[in-house]
């Protein structure tokens, strides 16, 4: 038994002393070290129930990113070892390094601080559906300590470094109202509309009341109504009314599409004639 032990710290000795092979083996130790914390992570917060599930999602996001950039930096290390370049040397010569390095790593650093931040201040979670500056839309797919990525409707993965975004909309922190605006034509009269969408909101509030936002006592919080008439003149066209209601964020788009439908079609059977655009041409007058 002695003799198969020495025989493997032979063979073992003799596959080390060579650099190759050392970069592998510490490459290869590595992984399965990453591999393994990021499985006690997943394990820990999949059998605890310390906190809201999509924080812990975006928790383990979190900590897996900063899994991997410890693990790379600790690689680097061990190939300036390997190769012999005295690394507290080069640590102790950092303060001049430092100053140059720091200059082009701002970028970086900015990401970085952004990434602690979106965690520190929840200002998004693993799942949510946003906007990042106005222009690009889709559901949180992770959370980086560099980088957000969000996965758009269409199914592109978009990557965009935490130190780009400006503005977040965040659709779900709870609660969503929808927000539904019609334009109706001048030629109709208010009353017959407030009417009609009236009776919308009774459809609304019997067809939609599983997406209501409730209380305790499991009473809507705020139904389905009319806020009023929003604009006298919308753009130039007609009347502008406005209803509302508090929902669930998970059940948002599908509620505001529903109760559009729903609105629409009250509209409708009571002949409400909606605004068009006009525009008027005029002849030249002849000389």
């Amino acid at each position: 038994m002695v003799e198969f032990f020495q025989t493997i710290e032979y063979y073992w000795d003799l596959v080390y002393q060579y650099k190759f092979t050392k970069l592998i083996i510490g490459a290869i130790l590595i992984y399965f070290v990453v591999k393994l914390i990021k499985r006690f992570v997943h394990s820990f917060f999949k059998r605890t129930n310390l906190i809201e599930e999509r924080q812990e999602q975006t928790l383990e996001s979190m900590i897996n990113s900063i899994v991997q950039y410890v693990a790379t930096f600790g690689y680097i290390i061990y190939i300036l070892v390997i190769f012999g370049i005295p690394v507290g040397n080069l640590l102790a010569g950092a303060g001049i390094v430092g100053i140059v390095v720091g200059l082009g790593a701002q970028s970086l650093i900015k990401d970085f601080l952004s990434g602690i931040f979106f965690l520190y201040e929840k200002q998004l979670h693993k799942g949510d559906f946003i906007t990042v500056n106005n222009t690009f839309h889709g559901t949180v797919e992770d959370i980086g300590l560099r980088f957000l990525k969000i996965r758009e409707w269409s199914g592109k993965l978009l990557t965009i470094s935490n130190g780009e975004i400006s503005t977040i909309h965040n659709f779900n922190f709870n609660q969503m109202r929808v927000i539904e605006k019609v334009t109706t034509s001048f030629y109709e009269s208010p009353d017959k509309v407030m009417d009609a969408l009236e009776q919308a909101c009774i459809d609304l509030n019997r067809e939609l009341h599983s997406h209501l936002i409730k209380n305790t006592q499991q009473e809507p919080i705020e139904k389905f109504q009319i806020y009023g008439m929003s604009a006298l003149n919308d753009q130039f066209r007609g009347y502008e009314f406005t209803i509302i209601g508090l929902v669930n964020d998970s059940t948002y788009f599908t509620a505001a599409k529903n109760a559009r439908l729903i609105i629409a079609r009250t509209l409708y059977q009571n002949g409400i004639q909606m605004a068009m655009q006009h525009v008027d041409v005029r002849s030249t007058p002849e000389s």
